[in-house]
């Protein structure tokens, strides 16, 4: 097996990706301090020297690359743990400029700020503030509260999800006083304003919570879906209204298969659909989880057309090195990021499996599309979602299967509709019903089956768990690869 493995260009180079993840991995995991400077140059040297001393034998080579970038992983990582964990409190007023899109949840507005002048001048705080006053991206805010570093809470990695997001320290209770309103608008400031009219127009053409239903759809809108919230989890399609890798890949698989069964030629349809995904990222503001699940969704659709597991397999692991080296806290914190990739995994390696099976289903609308789509994301993220949430939704797979596939002609509808209602407000009203009809069934099969006694129960399982679940999910991918 380690001569197949060192003799192939291909498996080296997922060997290669992989130490370098586990080294970010093991890292993260165990808490590595900031390693002097020092010490990672000896570290690397050993490595770096065995190479180029060896570079002619094969396994010698292969091993010092493997232990290379296993250290490079470590380095990574060890580079973003701020070196000062003290924090220098402040006795006059902070002053810090929103430099994110304020997050506006039901009751709440998160806010992620970066601080102006003083000796933590550039970190970023993440405060929360009432619905009001409202606050908005560029504007200068004064801050009265004593600064702290976030801590870990009951299970939860606070701590460690904020450090996902470039956030090193908190803010609670903050007062806070507006300084400044924005003066420049940016290119992203332009596209929050943008946003903002859309969200107000959509506010006025479908009532509660289909609005938000709506703006969930459209853009991602956090604010929640009121009653409706607890009964989307419940049945496990959240999913819908999250901008995610989880739901983007989906879509695009499904959207895919709709226009090629619209008789769009496959190559047209898959520039189309990347574009699609391209203007959607830029439209709900291009943040770094949204960019990810972009390339997850375009992954997806390239897999799809290349049709070879193994050239698609070195592009996903290059691109999660790529991902974790520039953000080395996503790979193991970052909830999103692992449910993304696992998806876009099961889309590629677990949808094969299952194609055998749905034959007779109809290729109509991409029924078919999102039969498999669905069942091979649920295969592949449900251990990892057991163990995040503890909460395992029995009728997730069906409930996918019946509204995923109009998703797509929603989201359509209700993108014309609020465009025309800025033309002719009347004829979007009209065609606002038409997407009102769509969300209307949605919520009654999502109500149906979430009224069901057995549709949700509580289940928890340990790290060791998920290991061996994935173990075998992945000898079953590779007997049926070998069958194949």
């Amino acid at each position: 097996m380690f001569d197949v493995i060192v003799n192939s260009p291909s498996k080296s180079f997922l060997c290669y990706c992989f130490a370098f993840l586990f080294g970010i991995a093991g890292a993260s995991a165990l808490q590595i301090i900031r390693i002097d400077i020092v010490y990672i140059f000896v570290g690397l040297f050993v490595p770096t020297f065995f190479l180029f001393l060896f570079w002619n034998d094969k396994k010698t080579r292969f091993v010092s690359l493997v232990l290379l970038f296993l250290l490079l992983g470590i380095a990574r990582y060890s580079s973003v743990v701020p070196i000062d964990s003290t924090v220098q409190q402040q006795t006059e007023p902070i002053i810090v400029t929103v430099v994110r899109e304020p997050d506006v949840r039901i009751d709440s507005v998160k806010y992620i700020v970066q601080i102006n002048e003083g000796s933590h001048t550039g970190e970023l705080i993440y405060i929360s503030s009432g619905l009001y006053p409202r606050y908005k991206y560029g504007d200068q805010l004064s801050l009265e509260c004593d600064l702290e570093r976030p801590e870990p809470f009951a299970d939860y990695r606070y701590d460690m999800y904020l450090a996902s997001r470039g956030i090193f320290l908190t803010c609670p209770r903050p007062s806070i006083n507006l300084v400044q309103t924005q003066t420049e608008i940016d290119f992203f400031g332009s596209l929050y304003v943008f946003k903002g009219r859309i969200a107000e127009q959509i506010t006025t053409l479908w009532p509660e919570p289909y609005a938000s239903f709506m703006a969930g759809l459209l853009y991602g809108y956090r604010g929640g879906l009121g009653s409706l919230q607890e009964q989307f989890n419940t049945t496990g399609v959240t999913h819908i209204v999250a901008i995610s890798g989880y739901n983007i890949t989906i879509i695009s698989t499904i959207l895919l298969s709709v226009f090629i069964s619209l008789r769009v030629r496959r190559q047209q349809a898959f520039w189309i659909v990347v574009l699609g995904i391209a203007l959607f990222v830029l439209f709900v503001g291009a943040s770094a989880s949204v960019v990810r699940a972009g390339i997850m969704g375009i992954l997806v659709l390239v897999a799809r057309q290349m049709g070879r597991l193994s050239s698609i397999g070195n592009v996903l692991a290059l691109t999660a090195v790529v991902m974790a080296a520039w953000n080395p806290y996503v790979l193991l914190w970052d909830a999103g990021f692992q449910l993304s990739f696992l998806a876009t995994m099961g889309l590629v390696y677990v949808a094969p499996l299952f194609d055998r099976y749905v034959t007779r289903v109809p290729e109509v609308f991409g029924l078919r599309e999102s039969m498999v789509a669905t069942l091979s994301a649920t295969v592949a993220t449900l251990p990892l979602i057991l163990f995040q949430f503890g909460r395992l939704s029995i009728v997730s797979p069906i409930v996918n299967m019946f509204i995923l596939p109009i998703i797509p002609f929603i989201m359509s509808v209700g993108f014309f509709a609020t465009t025309m209602s800025f033309v002719f407000y009347p004829l979007g009203q009209y065609i606002g019903y038409i997407a009102w009809g769509g969300m209307v069934y949605i919520v009654s099969v999502v109500r149906w089956f979430a009224e069901l006694s057995f549709a949700a129960v509580d289940v928890t399982i340990s790290v060791s768990f998920v290991i061996v679940m994935y173990a075998i999910l992945l000898s079953i991918i590779v007997r049926y690869k070998n069958v194949e």
